[in-house]
C-alpha cells in the first residue's frame, strides 16, 4: 500500500434520521456527483484524516477482530455540527465536528488497533462533506455556507467500506456501538 493512499478500507459513522436526510438533500442540490455515489451522509472515523485507509486486502475477520470489540465498548456518540466551512482553501464544503472528546477517542482506538493503514493525508479533522466534486459559482457557495444543521445527531453504527479514490464504495462490515 502506498504511504499516502487514497483507496482502501475506510470506517464511516452514518448520519441518519431527519438531519441525515437534510444533509443528503443539500448534497443532491449542490453536488449531484457526490449524491450519485449513493452513500449515506457520514463521518469518516478512519481512512482519511488522522489515519490513512486500512489496507484493502484486510480480511473481514481481521476487521471484526479489531473493530468489533471497539464498537461493542463504545457508547453511541452525540455530536453537534459547526457552521459549514470550506475545507483547507478548497471548494470542498464540510460540516465540521469537534476533533476532541468521544469521537477522537473512537478514532484513536481504531488507529491503534493494529490494523495496517497508510499514513494520513491530514490531521484528524472530523466532518460531514456537503460538496466535494463541484466547483461552485460564488452565489451558490455563499448559499451553501449559509446552511445550518444545529440539531444534535447521534452516531450509533460503524461501517467498513472498501473505497476507491474515485469515490466508489462497497460495504464490507457493520457494527453497532454498544458501550
Amino acid at each position: 500500500m502506498s504511504p499516502r493512499a487514497k483507496s482502501g478500507i475506510f470506517v464511516f459513522a452514518p448520519i441518519g434520521g431527519e438531519v441525515g436526510a437534510r444533509i443528503a438533500a443539500v448534497a443532491r442540490q449542490y453536488d449531484p456527483r457526490l449524491a450519485a455515489l449513493d452513500q449515506a451522509p457520514h463521518v469518516t472515523v478512519a481512512g482519511s484524516s488522522g489515519m490513512g485507509p486500512i489496507a484493502p486486502d484486510t480480511a473481514r475477520e481481521e476487521l471484526d477482530a479489531a473493530i468489533g470489540p471497539i464498537a461493542a465498548t463504545t457508547a453511541p456518540i452525540t455530536l453537534r455540527f459547526g457552521r459549514p466551512t470550506r475545507f483547507m482553501q478548497t471548494q470542498i464544503v464540510v460540516l465540521p465536528l469537534d476533533p476532541h472528546g468521544p469521537l477522537r477517542t473512537l478514532h484513536e482506538r481504531i488507529k491503534t488497533s493494529g490494523l495496517r493503514a497508510a499514513r494520513p493525508r491530514f490531521y484528524f479533522t472530523p466532518h460531514v462533506t456537503l460538496n466535494l466534486y463541484r466547483e461552485l459559482p460564488p452565489e451558490l457557495l455563499i448559499s451553501l455556507l449559509s446552511e445550518r444543521f444545529d440539531e444534535a445527531v447521534t452516531i450509533d453504527t460503524l461501517e467498513a467500506h472498501l473505497t476507491r479514490d474515485t469515490g466508489e464504495s462497497r460495504s464490507l462490515a457493520s457494527w453497532k456501538l454498544g458501550g
